[in-house]
């Protein structure tokens, strides 16, 4: 269904592209113009959730769409530094990042395949994780100083052990089930 909140989510997958190129054009403003359009996707992100609440337009597209776009940038801005920074310290939360987005995406699709969905629904960790992560990567997308590459750093690290928390807390939670499952 094409409400505001869909049109957003689409314009943030199509800023994705878009953002790439600018990151490797061979200008001095390169940097801070792709650090912008990060920026300017995650609020988007923030906004078509906002106005899908608030105007009542969610939809089964949307809700599959959304953490969709989100994913996709974020895995993109993750290899782009990696690439850029070319150090295993960078590598290894990167790696850490991408890992947990896949086994919580297949631990939530094989929850509602059970009916439990909601057991691995989002939770305040998550939310924290993901706002750090996006600072952290706007921050090293940018590098516009030394000190805002450290902080950008910092903030990887942050996400990154926020990350594993979230994961283990989302694992917890999936646990009985797992057990339960005559799978082992």
């Amino acid at each position: 269904m094409l409400n505001i909140p869909n049109i957003l989510t689409s314009f943030r997958i199509l800023l994705i592209p878009v953002f790439v190129v600018v990151y490797y054009l061979p200008m001095t403003w390169s940097a801070g113009m792709a650090a912008f359009i990060f920026w300017l996707a995650g609020v988007t992100d923030l906004l078509d959730g906002y106005l899908a609440r608030r105007l009542n337009q969610q939809t089964a597209f949307g809700a599959f769409l959304d953490p969709v776009a989100d994913k996709i940038m974020v895995a993109v801005a993750l290899v782009m530094i990696v690439e850029h920074y070319a150090v295993i310290w960078i590598t290894i939360p990167a790696m850490v990042m991408i890992c947990r987005e896949i086994i919580i995406s297949a631990l939530r699709e094989w929850m509602a395949e059970l009916g439990e969905r909601a057991s691995v629904a989002v939770s305040s960790i998550g939310k924290i994780k993901t706002a750090s992560q996006m600072f952290a990567l706007f921050l090293l997308i940018w590098e516009y100083s030394t000190l805002m590459e450290w902080v950008g750093f910092t903030f990887l690290y942050i996400a990154t052990a926020l990350t594993l928390w979230s994961m283990i807390v989302y694992l917890k939670a999936a646990w009985p089930l797992l057990k339960k499952s005559n799978d082992f």
